[in-house]
């Protein structure tokens, strides 16, 4: 009876019409390569670009002198390791000379990646050392992908022919680095200026003893200074400028190292080393871009990230004020505590003061906000202040990490 009904259902199987094999979803690379043998601007079906950004582009591509192949795609897993390459890759699958330019855009922050590919025999400038010394590339919006890839596609014409480099428009500029605001600051500036000044005059008006008592405080010291009144906390604004500006040369250090036909080991590590850092400066400065301490975060693994793709020795951040420059003194904070400060700061501790350090606007009661260090905050609310950005223990991009995968 078994070896019947075994007979059978072989028999009605051999009568069923075989399914198709499910086809794997193409790689990035291939995905765009495609695309570009129709239209050489390829835009990703999951984003929403308006067509006054794609007419621009395509508006420089058509006056660059040489074919120009572009990509506006969101971050992804698979291009945490193979941004830098993405360019050489697509070059590979498409085979023609001319520039590529692959725009990665994260939350709402835009970054390119490039490469120039000239005929057989030609030869020229560098692209990436025409990029190093345009001295505004570091001054263009990131919110939109039209300024970036433009300049972008500008560049690589000045290192094919040696044409100039026309101006960045007004427009493409962040809105105090073109001249032609009223004392270089934007409306948001101003209203960022506005809001710390009241908060800092309202909380002195009723906790100055407190407040004094607080700045003049540290860990382990009966030693204080009497001083003025302090100064509004830095704007997240200003710090947002100098994070995209050390993000770009992060880029392009990592470009720089990529670029190199081979390398050792520890040339190898060091990439490595340089991405980890670098794809956690761009999380938090998307995740956050008006949280002055985010910003800060981002500011210190990019400024590391550059160091490290460069070949220099790490360092860590400053303590006190990881924007100053690099903690490479070590002093003492408390009985038991020893932290890295730069030059500036470590003067300021030798001599029995607490050093300014980054100040941020915290809640004071019901009057508001008011300026405190930032290492007087909750640990628990933020990486950057559990670990000093990377000044007590250098696993600053493994706590962001862990802190957007909570957030998930």
């Amino acid at each position: 009876m078994r070896l019947r009904l075994l007979i059978a259902l072989l028999a009605a199987l051999a009568f069923l019409p075989a399914l198709p094999a499910r086809a794997e979803t193409p790689e990035l690379p291939d995905r765009i390569a495609a695309a570009w043998r129709t239209d050489h601007l390829s835009v990703d079906g999951r984003l929403a670009i308006p067509e006054t950004e794609l007419d621009r582009i395509r508006a420089a591509m058509r006056t660059a002198g040489i074919p120009v192949y572009v990509a506006l795609v969101p971050r992804t897993p698979y291009l945490r390791g193979s941004r830098s390459d993405l360019p050489t890759l697509l070059h590979a699958r498409i085979g023609e000379p001319g520039v590529y330019v692959v725009a990665i855009v994260d939350a709402d922050y835009w970054s390119t990646t490039a490469e120039l590919y000239r005929p057989a025999g030609l030869r020229g400038r560098d692209l990436t050392s025409v990029r190093s010394a345009d001295k505004q590339r570091l001054a263009i919006v990131s919110d939109r992908p039209a300024p970036q890839v433009v300049r972008t596609i500008q560049q690589a014409s000045t290192a094919y022919d040696g044409r100039a480099l026309p101006p960045v428009p007004a427009a493409d500029l962040e809105p105090d680095r073109d001249g032609s605001r009223d004392g270089g600051l934007s409306v948001s500036d101003k209203k960022d200026r506005a809001t710390a000044v009241g908060g800092v005059i309202g909380g002195l008006l009723a906790f100055v003893p407190m407040l004094v008592a607080a700045l003049r405080y540290r860990p382990g010291s009966k030693s204080t200074k009497r001083g003025s009144v302090d100064k509004p906390p830095i704007e997240p604004s200003r710090v947002r400028r100098q994070a995209d500006g050390k993000i770009r040369q992060a880029e392009q250090a990592l470009a720089r190292l990529d670029s190199r036909r081979t390398k050792s080991n520890a040339q190898l590590d060091q990439r490595d080393d340089a991405y980890r850092r670098l794809d956690a400066a761009r999380a938090v400065r998307a995740d956050q871009p008006d949280d002055v301490l985010a910003l800060a975060g981002a500011f210190v693994l990019a400024r590391q990230a550059e160091r490290v793709a460069s070949g220099a020795a790490l360092q860590p951040p400053c303590f006190f004020d990881p924007m100053h420059q690099p903690g490479t003194i070590k002093v003492d904070w408390s009985d038991d505590v020893e932290v890295p400060a730069c030059k500036s700061c470590a003067t300021a501790v030798g001599r029995g003061r607490t050093p300014r350090g980054l100040r941020v606007l915290a809640k004071a009661g019901l009057l508001g906000r008011k300026p405190v260090p930032y290492w007087t905050l909750d640990p628990e609310d933020s990486p950057m202040v559990a670990s000093g950005f990377g000044a007590l223990s250098d696993d600053l991009p493994e706590r962001i990490g862990a802190r957007q995968d909570e957030v998930r």
